[in-house]
């Protein structure tokens, strides 16, 4: 007992971070409470406090947040119209968008005192400890305020309670979620403690985490738009000498989808490369091989059989050629037969601006043009290869979605039947229903299978052209690719409605 006793004292420990010229703040637990152990104190740099000048493409969300930094900062001015600043704001979004961040701004912002937590480190093996830091952490930031709270992966302790891993209410989750719950109902607005948390996982979180009085507020970051990634690139861009030729504005336009996180470690590969290459500055190619190397992988140095080489051109070429033919298609910006990664060959599509809906029409072409390789070898050479892997699953994926979540398909009907997460028989879908799903996910399939052989055997004399300068380039870029089919560079319209910008990246594992 001595010995679990020693080793609760040496590792139950949380680690407080104070953002700021403030007093560390260290304490011994030699109460009640010592499974609480000696706290680990530590106060951030100078030189690594940010504010909202340092967070970029989430104009909307720094707008919201705003109003706690002018709470904390002039926290009379609310009070004197009898309004009360919110006790926690929750920020969920994708990962890599920036919420850590945004909720690090917020204390250098009101020059506040920031203590950050995983809540991970809440959870230990015996029950209590958990709790215990709960306590003690907010016992710490009323001492200071007006301070922040931050819990990072706040969906770790916040979970739906009642589940399965739960045991009559009293395991270590439950109880540090509930201690959690009784801090923030013990908020009166006037301490000036304002509670943050970032979570991706929003739909798992107790309905009693969520209720107003404790996270009053839900703001949701979503990833940049063009204007948004032009404004992170310039952020990350800072320290890095840029030379005269790159444009960031093209940068961010190649890049849809791509999260803050995602551009900061572009433009890190970018300056490795540049490095590299004995560079005083970072170039636009080394930004565009950069970001070949994310979107696309490695390059690999195998040598290929010429007849597999041939056929890989083929492939390719076929994604290439119905990605350029198809109207309303996303233009292709590059044809590869350079392997990287675990593909043999790459075509990379994507939109000229950011979409955000999709109806079916333009779902359809992405099957046909995500179809086109294993059409081109059937076509050409009367083989079917496992080069189409990863297609297949592309294919699959929409045409599931289309039938089954989107109401595109005239048998099923305007209804959804497969849920995003968990067994559609759990939601009461019958097996007959799933039987015409399957059935109509075969029938859009082939028809797109069809619709791609034709347009290859019209469009031959193209497909061959790509496939000679393919041969003999390896890589082709935009330009080079419409040039060689012969094919004038149209800009493809993109649509208004709402949703995720995507990215195509085609052909697997051969």
């Amino acid at each position: 007992m001595a010995a679990i006793r020693a080793s609760m004292a040496q590792n139950a420990a949380v680690v407080l971070t104070i953002a700021g010229p403030f007093p560390i703040l260290a304490t011994n637990c030699n109460s009640t409470e010592g499974v609480f152990g000696k706290k680990q104190s530590r106060v951030d740099p100078e030189s690594v406090r940010v504010t909202f000048d340092d967070v970029a493409g989430i104009d909307e969300v720094e707008a919201e947040i705003n109003e706690i930094v002018d709470f904390l900062k002039d926290p009379e001015k609310d009070r004197r119209l009898g309004a009360r600043a919110p006790k926690g704001v929750l920020l969920s979004g994708a990962p890599g968008t920036g919420k850590t961040l945004l909720a690090r701004a917020t204390a250098g912002e009101a020059k506040v005192p920031f203590f950050s937590a995983s809540a991970s480190e809440f959870i230990e093996m015996i029950v209590g400890v958990g709790a215990s830091r709960v306590r003690e952490l907010f016992a710490e930031a009323r001492k200071v305020a007006p301070a922040i709270i931050f819990i990072d992966e706040i969906d770790t302790i916040g979970r739906t309670r009642g589940g399965a891993r739960a045991f009559g209410g009293h395991d270590e989750r439950e109880q540090t979620l509930n201690q959690i719950l009784t801090e923030m109902d013990g908020f009166s607005g006037s301490e000036g403690v304002v509670v943050l948390a970032a979570t991706n996982r929003p739909d798992v979180l107790d309905p009693a985490l969520l209720r107003p009085g404790r996270f009053d507020r839900q703001i949701m970051v979503h990833p940049p738009d063009h204007k948004g990634r032009v404004a992170i690139l310039k952020v990350h861009t800072r320290s890095v000498p840029l030379a005269s030729d790159v444009d960031l504005d093209s940068l961010a336009s190649a890049t849809p989808g791509m999260t803050g996180a995602d551009l900061a470690n572009l433009v890190n590969e970018a300056a490795l490369l540049a490095a590299r290459h004995r560079n005083e500055a970072v170039h636009q190619r080394d930004l565009l091989e950069a970001l070949e190397k994310v979107q696309l992988g490695t390059a690999r140095n195998v040598v290929i059989p010429e007849a597999e080489r041939r056929r890989t051109a083929y492939h390719e070429a076929g994604h290439a050629l119905l990605g350029m033919i198809q109207p309303g298609a996303d233009p292709v910006r590059k044809v590869s037969i350079v392997p990287r990664g675990r593909a043999l060959g790459v075509t990379l599509s994507t939109p000229e601006s950011d979409r955000y809906g999709y109806d079916a029409g333009y779902l359809r072409g992405r099957i046909i043009g995500a179809l086109g390789g294993m059409a081109a070898e059937q076509e050409v050479f009367n083989v079917v290869t496992t080069g189409s892997e990863s297609d297949l699953e592309t294919v699959s994926r929409i045409a599931r979605s289309m039938v089954g979540r989107w109401g595109m398909s005239e048998r099923v009907g305007r209804r959804s039947v497969l849920p995003s997460d968990g067994e559609p028989r759990m939601a009461g879908v019958s097996d007959a229903l799933l039987d015409t799903v399957d059935e109509e996910v075969r029938r859009i399939t082939e028809e797109c299978y069809a619709d791609a052989c034709r347009l290859l055997r019209e469009h031959r004399d193209k497909l061959d052209a790509i496939v000679g300068e393919l041969l003999a380039h390896e890589s082709l870029d935009e330009a080079e690719i419409y040039a060689a089919a012969g094919i004038a560079h149209k800009a493809a319209q993109p649509t208004d409605a709402p949703g995720a910008p995507m990215t195509t990246a085609a052909s697997g594992p051969r």
